[in-house]
């Protein structure tokens, strides 16, 4: 069995990290690059900065952020938000990013995914999808959970990995912040019908958590945040947790 990767989030705001619950009431948590560093100390498997308000704001990621993020760590990491077009994919991979993470960009222009997959290799593509279970159905959101589209999450993950996804990133938007569990079930379903690794994120709460959505929701990596910058679980604790509990883990 693949080994499970742990990987803290990191969402940017005005160039510090911050934390919502349910994509709102937002507050700051400190420095990204002090926290880039701390948790690739302490073992994260990889890192994910997500400028969050880049999309919504209609401006490109902080290139300078990214290169001193770079500069400090020595684990893979994800970059994400304002990506729209294959020139910010170049500066951001220049500026030290090792995947980038598309979302509302990609919805709106799905050929996006398969250029950069096929200038840069698909490895470094990362789909996330924001999306909300309401009605019966999980609807995909646009520019941080803002705005609803008619797209299906299962039916826009398995077209983003037709078109040269190598991840799919997908955020529970009922289970964000709330810290109960992630979205299993889900996360099941789209695991099985995927041939590329899924990352989940969305609800990690207690160590248990994580055993759950590794054997019940088939997840790849798990995501989390809050539970990492308030210092409510350690990397190292919850690794050794997992072994515990015969979970694979680098």
């Amino acid at each position: 069995m693949l080994a499970k990767r742990i990987i803290p989030c990191l969402d940017i705001r005005d160039g510090q990290t911050v934390k919502g619950v349910n994509f709102e009431n937002i507050q700051n948590v400190g420095d990204p690059v002090e926290l880039g560093s701390l948790y690739a100390e302490q073992g994260a498997d990889e890192l994910v900065f997500l400028d969050i308000t880049a999309s919504h704001e209609k401006r490109k990621t902080f290139i300078s952020l990214v290169k001193r993020i770079a500069l400090h760590i020595n684990i893979p990491f994800t970059v994400g938000g304002g990506v729209s077009e294959l020139a910010d994919a170049d500066s951001l991979l220049a500026a030290g990013a090792d995947k980038l993470s598309i979302n509302s960009a990609a919805v709106r222009n799905p050929d996006l995914i398969s250029q950069i997959a096929l200038n840069f290799g698909r490895q470094f593509v990362v789909v996330a999808i924001d999306a909300k279970f309401d009605n019966d159905k999980w609807i995909v959101y646009l520019n941080g959970g803002r705005i609803a589209t008619d797209k299906d999450l299962f039916s826009w993950a398995k077209e983003a990995e037709n078109r040269g996804a190598g991840e799919i990133l997908f955020t529970s938007m009922n289970h964000d912040g709330v810290k109960t569990g992630f979205a299993n079930e889900a996360l099941a379903v789209l695991s099985e019908s995927l041939n590329i690794p899924v990352i989940a994120s969305g609800g990690a709460g207690r160590m248990e958590h994580f055993v759950d959505v590794f054997t019940q929701g088939k997840a790849d990596a798990a995501l989390a945040a809050s539970i990492f910058h308030f210092k409510e679980i350690a990397i190292p604790d919850l690794k050794s947790y997992l072994r515990q509990n015969n979970i694979a883990v680098r």
